[in-house]
């Protein structure tokens, strides 16, 4: 036989644990936007800093160039 306030116990908990689901995915669901943009900058980021990357070595092979260059003259 189920006791009477062990069930009001379990229903009050369960709503509990609904309203905490329900609290975790509004939550998700108005972050998105921010995790989309946060996404988009990382990549943006990414995309500049190999762009900068291959401008370093570019100008360190011309100034090894150079170096090369005035090692070899007289």
């Amino acid at each position: 036989m189920v006791d009477l306030a062990n069930m009001e116990t379990v229903e009050k908990e369960c709503g509990a644990l609904g309203g905490l689901f329900q609290a975790i995915v509004n939550d998700m669901k108005c972050s998105y936007p921010v995790w989309e943009d946060f996404s988009a900058k990382a990549t943006k980021l990414h995309s500049q800093l190999r762009t900068t990357v291959l401008a370093a070595v570019a100008f360190l092979d011309a100034f090894q160039k150079v170096a090369d260059m005035a090692t070899n003259t007289r």
